[in-house]
């Protein structure tokens, strides 16, 4: 071979990913790009969407075979997506975050929460109207959680095919809730329900109390919802790792390193899924838009509950905050993302107007 045929030769082995590319993968690169942007210059969800938005760059450069058999996204992927590890661990780091002193110390206020729940069911019934299967329609409805990671396990565990979608879906919203949410709430509630001022519960809940709980909200849930141990299982025992006060290396573990490095390999294995011939598709514009449909959804059914609460004089206590607890009655009250973002403290409620 004389020097200008392995000239040749190599140019064309340099031009190989370049003739490969197809107008698919441009368009996915922007769009993980695009997921970059708002992650890193906006500030939305970036624990999640910076590494997805990576992932979905990797997974679609020409002939890299990132996602092939024996590809280092599919091991990730295969190791910790189908198997729902990443998932549980999630959860895990997500109970050691959790504070659920204000649920123990008012149980009525979980009314509220599962009230704000009732748009995941009208989505689901809406996405089998548009066709979709009985598990696509619940991967999507429960977009409406609000809740990451609950999206994840749930759409890794039923439809790994929408994974990529309902992923980007679930953490875009959230991160657009102070956008999507006020105009419903200003649209459903009067002006003398906006003037409600939210007081306080005058007592605390018992260490006694907090301890037994996440105890005794396994053996209760699991045996009601078997098929629900692993998700309610690890995030009450990561609460017990919180609440103990005994294993303080493992709660300060499962709220940092673990969660931090399963976050950043779970968000890489979700781009990965981000492929141009599995994601550009019309059903992912329809898992997009139903999503959107289903937090709107959560958003109003939890302000109609708390509308009726306030009114009902059979909860004096909860009159004059039912309505305002609107924003976190839409969505999973505690469940804070992946990567450290500390447990929302709820207001607790009294009856006093302004």
């Amino acid at each position: 071979m004389d020097l200008a045929t392995a000239v040749e030769a190599g140019a064309r082995g340099l031009l190989l990913g370049v003739g490969a590319l197809t107008p698919g993968h441009v368009l996915m690169l922007a769009i993980g790009c695009l997921l970059l942007f708002l992650g890193i210059r906006k500030g939305f969800e970036p624990l999640l969407l910076v590494p997805i938005g990576f992932g979905a760059i990797l997974v679609n450069i020409p002939l890299a075979g990132l996602m092939e058999p024996g590809g280092v996204l599919r091991t990730f992927y295969d190791a910790g997506v189908l198997t729902e590890i990443f998932p549980i661990l999630i959860f895990i780091g997500i109970g050691a975050m959790t504070d659920f002193g204000p649920l123990l110390e008012n149980p009525r206020i979980l009314l509220l929460g599962a009230a704000g729940q009732f748009g995941i069911f009208l989505t689901l019934l809406l996405a089998l109207l548009l066709k979709f299967s009985l598990v696509e329609a619940v991967a999507i409805g429960i977009i409406g959680a609000c809740d990451g990671p609950t999206a994840i396990y749930v759409a890794s565990k039923y439809a790994p095919h929408l994974l990529g979608a309902v992923s980007v879906a679930a953490y875009s919203y959230m991160s657009l809730v102070p956008l999507i949410q006020p105009p419903i709430m200003r649209a459903l509630t009067t002006e003398s329900e906006k003037r409600v001022v939210m007081g306080s519960v005058q007592r605390s809940a018992a260490p006694t109390a907090k301890l037994v709980f996440p105890i005794a909200t396994t053996i209760v849930t699991s045996i009601i919802a078997p098929l629900g141990t692993p998700l309610m299982g690890m995030v009450m025992l990561g609460n017990l790792l919180k609440e103990a006060g005994a294993v303080e290396r493992l709660r300060l573990a499962s709220q940092n390193e673990i969660a931090n490095i399963v976050t950043l390999l779970l968000g890489i294995s979700i781009g990965a899924t981000m492929g141009a011939d599995r994601f550009l598709r019309v059903e992912t514009l329809m898992v997009l838009a139903l999503g959107f449909i289903a937090i709107g959804l959560d958003t109003a059914t939890g302000v109609l509950f708390g509308k009726l609460m306030c009114a009902l004089p059979v909860w004096p206590r909860l009159r004059g905050s039912a309505t305002t607890r609107r924003t976190t009655s839409s969505c999973t009250p505690w469940a804070p993302t992946p990567g450290g973002r500390s447990a929302r403290s709820w207001p607790r409620p009294s009856c006093s107007r302004s």
